[in-house]
């Protein structure tokens, strides 16, 4: 990513990153919801799915696929209506509404995308807990460099991840950034809520 000329600095390479791993984790959740519902409908139309235009190594390149990406998949993305209520459609459309496509080179993207293909599989717990990992330690360096070290999840990403986890117990260190703010607050109150319903 760095031998892209339009990606300039770690605070761009890290917004490019996080929609492509937020597609790529999509896709491999949606392959457990398929296995797990029998009736499972995805929000995504089938061309901007991430198995059906990036999982092949050899799949779209150079132009064709920055063409796909600046003119197909991010319009269609930021504009993404949910089917019957369907909150996950909301989700990516508010993390697309703020995301752009940095990168010019096609070829370039597709290494990247090949690279996040090969080494990502948030279906693995021990992947899930590296990547978090990762990325509180990126999110450090651009800290510690002085380039934009704070990054705010989309409020519509948060509540859904709320929704997800309000049945878990309560956990006091939420890693960074997470211990204060809107998410630490939504927990709270997500497990508040649950205490309720249970009768405790």
């Amino acid at each position: 990513m760095r031998k892209d000329v339009g990606v300039d600095g770690d605070a761009q390479r890290l917004s490019q990153l996080v929609w492509m791993l937020f597609l790529k984790i999509f896709d491999d959740r949606e392959n457990e919801w398929e296995l797990l519902q029998d009736n499972y409908q995805s929000p995504l139309p089938q061309q901007y799915r991430w198995r059906n235009w990036a999982a092949d190594a050899e799949g779209m390149t150079g132009d064709a696929l920055k063409q796909f990406l600046d003119n197909d998949l991010f319009p269609a993305l930021q504009q993404l209506q949910a089917k019957g209520g369907d909150q996950r459609a909301y989700v990516i459309r508010s993390v697309f509404e703020d995301a752009y496509n940095y990168m010019k080179s096609g070829q370039l993207i597709r290494q990247v995308i090949n690279k996040i293909q090969e080494g990502v599989d948030f279906n693995k717990a021990q992947e899930r807990h590296l990547f978090g990992d990762m990325y509180e330690q990126l999110l450090r360096d651009l800290q510690a460099a002085g380039n934009a070290g704070e990054f705010y999840t989309p409020r519509a990403v948060t509540e859904f991840m709320v929704r997800r986890v309000k049945s878990a117990p309560r956990r006091e260190n939420h890693g960074s950034g997470l211990r204060h703010g809107r998410f630490s607050g939504l927990c709270h109150r997500a497990h508040a809520q649950a205490r309720c319903e249970n009768g405790g």
